[in-house]
């Protein structure tokens, strides 16, 4: 095809009437000062989207508009344009058209990209306009790292041989970041960053060591290496993380701070003695990413409007309950981040500081030197605090003094691991603390799980199996009511699991004053009957059915949470 004409873009979405003059004067100012691209400008100011710009664009030139949502890209094609180019020229190689490639551009009017591309791929090109969120998406996704990893496991395994090298001696000296153990570690870091991994498991088996990601609340399988590898990335991470290298008897946790594709990324370590040898946990978090907003994790409109209400008191206890990875931590550091003023002072206790926030102090529980959560909360309530984030209940001791801290004027947040959130005052009272300091302290209970979302990319109608079948019936769902059941087919946007990120679903009891009475008594199946009828209708399996009508997650799912949170 001819080489695109240049655009004038804001003359552009001034013609076709997507945004005003003012707007468009607005964003050149805002664009000479700050020098970021007038579309970036006019995006983030919320005048135009990204598909509106690329939907212009494409009119304009005359040329197709390409939504990669629903694009299903053929990796070998894409690595026809290198990455390092592909990222350059905000570019993608999506598919071979009668003797020419097809390239998608975020901006189809950057002729020296357009010749770069031309001389790169030795190919004609067409060219399609894609935008640019989804095709840095595209990008991750078609420039994995899993031939790399296995090839610097190989390379690793080579250098290593069958002598003992001294791993120990690697430390960040001048070269060392061109050693086989760093760069395999480093390109694990990228891949795991690339399709949103939040935990890296290194797992030495018998003969060969185990390397997957947990995606989505699931494991999947990265590589499998020689085991001669294993010590050599542990006394890395080890090294790294400033944990005893001498020391492989015992379990050992560390953190420390890598930057991975221009990212800030906090990573917590764990490591434990196997048969094999030491088996590695990395949990993944990403300091850039942002705090996800209230609105975001997925409460219903009522719930939300309640629970922010309630988070703006000024004493009392909230406490998120749910099993480990349910979400809770986020949902406590959302709810902290929206109340987080200048004239309130917050303090968080925790083990470990998962999100650093501005503006609050956040301290880090180290029971080796008995820095316990009680002896903490203690000193925090010397501190003058108006908010207390305390990370988990673990004792009657702790508990007792959070109840305390919540009667004489302090709001406090914290978690506890319980089914639902009626059974959790009643955990409270079996950890010893007073019914009517329960009773009295408590202001909403909040329960939570996390279910993962249909790839919208491949979501297609779903025929229940028998077993889902015979559960859906017990669930009251009979089959005329089927129709909307989805399930993801798996794609290269899913990894080819058929899901897509995950939202949360939950339930919310409020402590008011028939459910303050009904605990404070000891009759527990009265205050089960009076919490069943508040809840009636707004538990976390009913906002689990609801998002599977709804089409945003499967029924699989939906059994996986009953089984949870049912007898």
């Amino acid at each position: 095809m001819a080489r695109p004409g240049k655009v004038r873009l804001g003359d552009l979405l001034v013609q076709q009437k997507l945004i005003s003059q003012d707007q468009l004067k607005f964003g050149l100012e805002q664009q000479k000062r700050s020098g970021r691209k007038l579309g970036r400008v006019l995006v983030d100011n919320a005048f135009v989207t990204e598909e509106n710009i690329s939907e212009a664009l494409a009119k304009q030139l005359n040329i197709p508009y390409i939504n990669l949502k629903y694009y299903h890209i053929n990796i070998e094609k894409v690595r026809m344009l290198p990455e390092n180019q592909a990222r350059r020229f905000r570019a993608i190689v999506l598919e071979e058209r009668n003797g020419m490639l097809l390239i998608g551009m975020a901006d189809p009017t950057d002729l020296s990209a357009f010749d770069e591309i031309t001389r790169i791929v030795k190919r004609d090109i067409d060219i399609a306009v894609v935008t640019e969120g989804q095709l840095l998406e595209s990008i991750d996704r078609g420039y994995r790292r899993t031939d790399e990893i296995t090839g610097l496991a190989r390379e690793l395994s080579e250098d290593i041989g069958d002598t003992y090298v001294d791993f120990g001696a690697l430390t960040d000296a001048v070269g060392m970041e061109e050693a086989p153990v760093v760069k395999l570690l480093q390109t694990m870091f990228d891949d795991a960053s690339q399709i949103r991994a939040s935990d890296i498991h290194i797992e030495p088996q018998e003969g060969r060591v185990v390397i997957r990601f947990r995606i989505d609340g699931v494991l999947h399988l990265q590589t499998e290496a020689d085991s001669k590898i294993a010590p050599a990335l542990v006394l890395r991470l080890k090294l790294m993380s400033g944990l005893d290298i001498s020391e492989k008897r015992l379990p050992q946790d560390g953190r420390f701070h890598v930057r991975v594709r221009d990212q800030g990324v906090d990573v917590r370590i764990a490591t434990c003695p196997t048969q094999n040898g030491e088996s590695v946990v990395m949990r993944l978090l990403r300091q850039d990413g942002g705090m996800i907003g209230l609105d975001k994790l997925g409460m219903p409109p009522e719930m939300l409007k309640r629970f922010r209400e309630i988070i703006r008191r000024s004493n009392g206890m909230i406490l998120v309950t749910g099993p480990t990875g349910s979400g809770k931590t986020t949902t406590l550091y959302s709810a902290l981040a929206e109340i987080n003023t200048l004239e309130q002072k917050i303090i968080t206790v925790e083990d470990p500081v998962e999100y650093r926030l501005p503006g609050i102090n956040q301290v880090q529980v180290n029971e080796k030197i008995d820095l316990t959560f009680s002896r903490v909360l203690r000193s925090a309530l010397r501190q003058d605090p108006d908010v207390i984030l305390v990370g988990e209940m673990r004792d009657a001791e702790t508990a007792q003094i959070g109840l305390r801290a919540a009667m004489t004027g302090h709001l406090v947040f914290s978690t506890l691991h319980t089914r639902d959130a009626a059974g959790t005052l009643f955990r409270l009272v079996d950890m010893g603390t007073p019914r009517f300091m329960v009773a009295s302290s408590v202001q909403a209970v909040l329960a939570q799980r996390l279910l993962r979302r249909v790839c919208e990319s491949c979501s297609e109608a779903h025929l229940p199996s028998p077993q889902e079948g015979e559960w859906l019936k017990t669930e009251g769902v009979p089959p005329e009511q089927w129709g909307g059941l989805l399930h993801g087919r798996g794609c290269s946007h899913c990894n080819g699991t058929g899901y897509h990120g995950r939202e949360g679903v939950y339930e919310m009891l409020e402590m008011n004053r028939e459910m303050v009475e009904a605990a404070a008594h000891d009759d527990v199946s009265h205050f089960m009957q009076v919490a069943r009828q508040h809840m009636l209708g707004k538990t976390i399996m009913d906002h689990a059915m609801k998002e599977m009508k709804q089409g945003r997650t499967t029924v699989a799912e939906v059994m996986r949470i009953s089984n949870q949170v049912e007898d």
